[in-house]
């Protein structure tokens, strides 16, 4: 992180009440106070929660100098998926039976509600899930004091609406959710391309370096990549590989490959239940949870007119949404091509949200 932010990694274990741990991080400012607003993000299929710090980076400057006494904040949270991210080494014994060929994006959201729910127990760092001796207890977030926004792209988009669906609800502590190119679709989008498309990439995509900075040079050199934010490129090398051997590729000793595994990526991207299921019950959730959706400019994995028919006919029309609109110079990957223009739909969604409270409060 570049600013001044204090960052935390913790492990929640929420065993018996659902079987894969998740890694989160916490930061937060020692002049934050606690009226203020806690910030939930979840990242999209491929990423992992460091993969938000230069757009977390790109806000706190924006709120130092355009929102200090309008928009106040409390902490920022962000959520590895189970098999994203750090979270993917501790659960990548338990991920081999049962989460592939497809992994339903409805783990991802329970493993956000047990979170936000404390069903489980907090642990400092990423302790060895199966060792006693190393793992020290924190105390859980009592998240029930909170005033949560959800921050999401993609499939984390998708599993923060998903996460409103369990028990006990977490409708009451949202105050928004802030929706950046979320993959629904109607189920004749969805089955044509899309899905397959992604999973098919993955499964080709190389995996294997013989070391970080190797993976960071060829990555780079690649257009796919080269739109990126170089930030977030590092921190995608720095953060979302590990070394070798690991359990799929065993025999192999030396160099490095990601975090979460070209399989459970890809059974990822087969899951296309959470894309439907949301852009069904859309106009639902928008009368759940106020929601700020944001589209990339560039049309690339979800077509325009996807993007506009989720706007205008999923969500019932758009005076159902809290504020909608689009991210210059972005497409799909908007977190990584434009960390700063997502800092800014997300500073224009505070900012939203703050006007309506005023309006409420002086009405009443």
């Amino acid at each position: 992180m570049s600013t001044s932010l204090l960052s935390e990694l913790y492990t929640f274990d929420p065993r018996p009440y659902y079987p894969l741990l998740s890694t989160v991080k916490r930061y937060r400012d020692p002049s934050w106070t606690e009226d203020g607003l806690t910030l939930v993000f979840a990242h999209g299929t491929g990423f992992h929660k460091e993969q938000w710090e230069p757009t977390i980076d790109d806000l706190q400057g924006i709120l130092v100098h355009k929102g200090p006494k309008t928009i106040r904040i409390r902490e920022i949270w962000t959520i590895d998926a189970p098999n994203h991210g750090d979270a993917a080494l501790l659960n990548e014994q338990a991920l081999q039976h049962g989460y592939e060929p497809v992994f339903q994006w409805q783990e991802y959201a329970r493993s956000i509600h047990a979170f936000l729910t404390g069903r489980g127990k907090t642990f400092f760092g990423t302790p060895d899930p199966n060792s006693v001796e190393d793992k020290v207890e924190a105390a859980n977030s009592d998240f029930s004091t909170h005033r949560l926004v959800g921050i999401g792209h993609s499939m984390g988009a998708i599993s923060l609406l998903l996460a409103l669906d369990f028990v006990p609800s977490l409708e009451s502590q949202f105050v928004s959710m802030i929706l950046v190119e979320p993959m629904t679709m109607e189920p004749v989008a969805a089955a044509k391309g899309p899905a397959r498309r992604l999973a098919s990439g993955s499964e080709s995509r190389r995996d294997i370096w013989s070391s970080k900075e190797d993976a960071y040079n060829m990555l780079k050199s690649r257009k796919t990549w080269q739109v990126w934010d170089d930030r977030v490129l590092r921190i995608f090398v720095e953060t979302g590989l590990r070394p070798l051997p690991t359990l799929d590729y065993p025999n192999i000793k030396e160099g490095v490959t990601l975090k979460c595994t070209r399989r459970q990526e890809t059974a990822a991207y087969r899951d296309t239940h959470g894309w439907v299921t949301i852009y069904r019950g859309f106009r639902t959730y928008a009368s759940r949870v106020r929601i700020h959706l944001y589209y990339g400019r560039i049309h690339d994995y979800i077509p325009g007119d996807v993007k506009e028919d989720v706007m205008k006919n999923a969500s019932g029309g758009t005076q159902n949404l809290a504020s909608f609109g689009y991210i210059d110079g972005a497409g799909h990957t908007a977190p990584q091509h434009s960390p700063h223009g997502v800092a800014e739909k997300i500073f224009l969604a505070l900012m939203t949200d703050a006007k309506a409270t005023i309006e409420i409060t002086t009405k009443l």
